[in-house]
This record gives structure tokens, sequence and C-alpha cells, in this order.
């Protein structure tokens, strides 16, 4: 199972297709510190999108693949591509900056017109996906024959695609057991949430054994949004799928590099590490000051400390485990204040 982050380019709807190449590189940075090995940019409707009928990028896709090129050394970078919008020149401009793959955007009863496309990727020596727009709007085997025919001619992945988040798992289990009867493809799966379903629905394709799955920080995107890439690698941790990542971090780059850029709320780091945890969130006023007298990081001691009481807050306790622990000396972004008045600093 693989993680491709879609935090830029499906997360684009959700700031008016705006981001500068500075917030470009710091997401794409952080995303790459933390293990995510794909990471897709660029507007959210792809390669030549930009204009007036579909949104204005706040830069080019040249400007986007130069500035997300000079951060990333390891992860690899690509852009989606939606045939009619995008040109095969296109393609051509991604190779020449250095993407490595790109994603065609296509409905089941079109993908013929995906064929130039997965063509041409191919021929620029890219990584080429299929993600079939609206995949409920076609049945399982027209799914499935759409895929076995896109890999004949050189698609490496077939996407399930749940563009209006109201799937279920067991129409989803219909995709991928017709798609795996008629052809080797590797299959993804990319999940709205507006049924609430887009994480569930994305762990279950992990049980599944799909092989690419779709997650953006936060759940940023259009409509409701995505799968959060948070909840997913915590929900994979707990039902004991070691994903390797450190999950303190990966939270407080979900926070911190969208704060400052999206308009709408976020959901704040403590809270998802009380999930993860078991931490009961009134205990919350004892991590601040002990934090605020030991100097360490309040989600590791959350962790540390959870694992050995998830019942009571012994404050003693609490803190001889922050002595054990390294020193952090940096600003931490979680706004403690958001959760106690005043009165609980004393």
């Amino acid at each position: 199972m693989t993680i491709l982050d879609t935090t830029v380019r499906d997360g684009s709807y959700a700031v008016d297709f705006k981001f500068s190449c500075k917030d470009v590189q710091d997401l794409v940075a952080k995303s790459e510190r933390i293990g995510l090995e794909y990471i897709e940019i660029g507007h959210g409707l792809g390669l030549n999108a930009s204009g007036t009928e579909h949104g204005i990028s706040l830069q080019t896709d040249e400007e986007y693949m130069r500035a997300a090129r000079q951060v990333a050394q390891k992860s690899k970078l690509g852009f989606f591509c939606i045939p009619d919008i995008a040109r095969t020149q296109d393609i051509e401009l991604a190779a020449k900056n250095k993407m490595n793959f790109i994603r065609i955007g296509v409905p089941v009863a079109i993908w013929t017109k995906a064929i130039p496309y997965i063509q041409k990727g191919r021929e620029e020596g890219l990584e080429v996906f299929i993600n079939f727009m609206k995949t409920y709007a076609a049945s399982p085997v027209e799914f499935g024959e759409a895929a076995k025919n896109a890999y004949a001619v050189g698609a490496q992945a077939a996407y399930i695609v749940d563009s209006a988040g109201n799937m279920t798992t067991d129409e989803i289990d219909r995709y991928i057991d017709e798609t795996r009867r008629t052809s080797d493809i590797k299959i993804g799966f990319h999940g709205h949430n507006n049924l609430g379903l887009a994480v569930s629905n994305t762990l279950h394709c992990v049980r599944r054994g799909v092989e690419f799955i779709d997650c953006t920080f936060q759940g940023l995107g259009r409509s409701i949004g995505n799968a959060s890439l948070e909840q997913v690698v915590m929900a994979l941790e707990k039902l004991g799928y070691p994903t390797g990542f450190d999950i303190p971090r990966v939270l407080e780059y979900g926070y911190s590099g969208l704060r400052n850029i999206v308009r709408r709320d976020l959901i704040n780091p403590l809270d998802y590490m009380c999930g993860y945890t078991g931490f009961h969130s009134s205990f919350l006023k004892d991590i601040y000051r002990c934090c605020n007298e030991k100097n360490v990081d309040p989600l590791r001691l959350i962790m540390a400390y959870s694992s050995q009481d998830k019942l009571t807050m012994d404050y003693g306790k609490l803190c001889k485990i922050a002595d054990e622990m390294p020193k952090d000396l940096e600003d931490n972004p979680y706004s403690f204040r958001k959760y106690f008045t005043e009165r609980y600093n004393d």
C-alpha cells in the first residue's frame, strides 16, 4: 500500500487554486520529510486548467513544477491531466521539469480519450495512472473492462474515484473484484468525504490489498474534502498496519502547513492525538502546564503518558515522564488556549 498525497492538487479547490509557489514548496517539503513517496501538485483540474473557465491559478504549471522540484529530493512528483483540458505537449512540459507521474482523469464511458495521454506519458518516461472519475456512474463490469483495456495500452494503475463521496464498501468491493478478475493492473482509491466515509472506505481498500490510496493533510479537498492523512495513518497503526510515519510530526506538519493558508478551521493536533492514544481531553490542562515547565513536545508527552495510564491523571508521574524526554525548545502550533481559560495557567 502506497499513500499518494494530493493536498496541493485536490486541496487547491479549497483555496480557489491560489497556492503560491512558497506554499507548494512548504507543503511538498513537509510531505517528503514525513516519508510520502508520491506527491501530486498543480491546479485541481490538472495540466493547462488555469483560466477563467476552470479557475485561475496563482502561478503557472511550470512555476509549480520548478518550485516543487527544488525541495523534493526523493519523493515522486506528479500532475493531474484531463483530456480536452490538458494537451499532450503539457505532458512533455511535465517530463521536461522532472515530474515523475501523471494521473489521467476520465469517466469510464469515454476512457478511450485517455489513450493518447497514456501513450504520451509512457513515451516521456512517466508513471501513468488512470483515474476513472465518478466511478459509481459505471457498472463494475464496465469499470473492469476499461481498466483492462487501459492496462493494455500502458496505464499502470486504475483508480476507483468516489467523486461525490457516496460509495459504500460493498460497492467498492464489486469494482475491486471485477478489476482483479480482468487484469493485473494495480488499483488505487480516491475518496471524498460527503457522507463521512472517506477514511473508512480508504481503510477498507487497504484491507483489500489496493495498491494506492489518496490522502490529504487535514482532509483538505474539493467539496467537503478527502480522506485525512492524519486519520488514515493513525487508524492504520491502530489496526496493525505499520506505516513507518512519525505520528506527531505528521499531525504537526498538516496543521502548521495549512493554518496560514486555508480559511476554514483546522483540526488541532491535540484532538487527533487524544483519539490516537486514548487520552481524555480533560487532562490537556496538565499537559499544557507540564510542557511549560519541562519544555517537551506535548504530542509526544501525551503518547508517553497514555502508554502507562489512560484512566487517570497523576501530575507527578507526568512530570517524571517528561524529565526523561528530550527538550523541545521550538514553539508548538497547537493553541492550547483554545481549550482553557486563563485560570488554568496559574
